[in-house]
């Protein structure tokens, strides 16, 4: 199967520089897989598709001001440090009160200029945060530290991120964060920190919404897998096979394991729910750990029933998992008739409702 079948054309003007004014007023686009018939609504019309015994599923990760801009210490020069993952694992999240918290000291990141990754070089954040590249061959490592100190605690590091870093908004938004940021690329129910990009399907919900469907029977329940810099990456080889996905941490706990395994439906509010939830499918959904699945056409689905997710790049691996739920013809049909009726697409625009 090769990558250039799943090429479109967008224009540019329909990339969502912003988010609509109102999370739940979003266009949503349904398209029933049975009849192939696709409907025009808008978001807060979902819950007319749910009923009584439906399991919807949401990923809890919380995104964290992942981009931080600082100067090198011996030129001045503006550096770049895009946290990807912190080198220890994440502790448990979910059934803790307490949200775990990111281990502050190695991180896998991100650096720009090129000229800026090599061994040795220590860049300033601002008077209480800076750091020095560890290593660079594979992934470059960064080690943040505190004023002279050559450590830096948990609570310290979080408190320091959320004064010095920035939303790390996809690179195909041209523009600098502004301040409702903040909120907006932020799911409403978001706990647990650690992605690095948003699960763009959940920035539609509202509390309201999920409380409605609550009170129709619908069981909400969550997961956690944080979304990482693989959401973005392109695929560059010839062949969809030859793909390498970056591994992502992901936990399922019991308590969800058990409304999922009773569900009627099983619905999954983004890709990032689904490539849990199938990862995790060997006879037992449960665990935790670290998931690279690739999920491609043909792929049979052995947990999930309904998904909602938005449009996505071409060329992505998350074009080919819609594309392997439904079949790639009637999502090109329905990518077209979303760009015909001026749909925003990618992270801050419009859903689409796959049954």
């Amino acid at each position: 199967m090769l990558v250039k079948d799943f090429d479109y054309e967008l224009p540019k003007e329909l990339i969502a520089q912003y988010p609509s004014q109102k999370r739940e007023e979003s266009k949503l686009l349904v398209i029933h897989r049975g009849s192939q018939e696709i409907e025009h609504k808008r978001f807060y019309d979902i819950i007319d598709y749910f009923t009584d015994g439906d399991v919807i599923v949401l990923n809890e990760t919380k995104v964290i001001p992942a981009r931080l801009i600082g100067r090198r210490i011996d030129t001045g020069g503006k550096v770049e440090v895009f946290l990807l993952k912190p080198l220890e694992p994440l502790n448990s999240p979910t059934d803790n009160p307490e949200p775990s918290t990111l281990n502050p000291l190695q991180w896998e990141v991100l650096i720009s200029p090129g000229r800026a990754r090599k061994i040795g070089v220590q860049v300033e954040f601002g008077s209480e945060l800076w750091g020095e590249v560890k290593s660079i061959n594979p992934k470059t490592i960064f080690e943040f530290r505190h004023n002279d100190s050559t450590g830096i605690s948990t609570q310290t590091f979080n408190a320091l991120l959320q004064k010095y870093g920035q939303v790390p908004l996809p690179p195909y938004i041209k523009r600098e964060p502004i301040s409702s940021d903040s909120d907006r690329y932020q799911t409403v129910y978001a706990k647990v920190p650690g992605a690095c990009a948003a699960p763009t399907a959940g920035l539609h919900f509202t509390h309201s919404i999920l409380n409605k469907l609550r009170k129709k029977g619908v069981e909400v329940t969550k997961i956690v897998l944080h979304t990482g810099i693989g959401t973005f990456k392109p695929m560059k080889c010839e062949k969809v096979e030859d793909h390498q996905m970056e591994p992502e941490y992901y936990e399922i706990l019991e308590s969800a394991v058990r409304k999922i395994n009773d569900a009627k439906r099983v619905i999954a509010v983004g890709t990032t729910v689904v490539r849990a939830l199938e990862t995790s499918t060997g006879g037992l959904l449960n665990g935790k750990g670290l998931t690279n699945k690739f999920i491609y056409p043909p792929y049979k689905f052995r947990v999930v029933d309904i998904l909602v997710t938005n449009f996505h790049l071409p060329k992505s691996t998350l074009l080919l998992l819609v594309s392997a739920f439904a079949e790639r013809e009637l999502i090109f049909k329905a990518y077209t008739e979303a760009m015909n009726n001026g749909y925003r697409f990618y992270s801050y625009g419009d859903a689409m409702l796959i049954i």
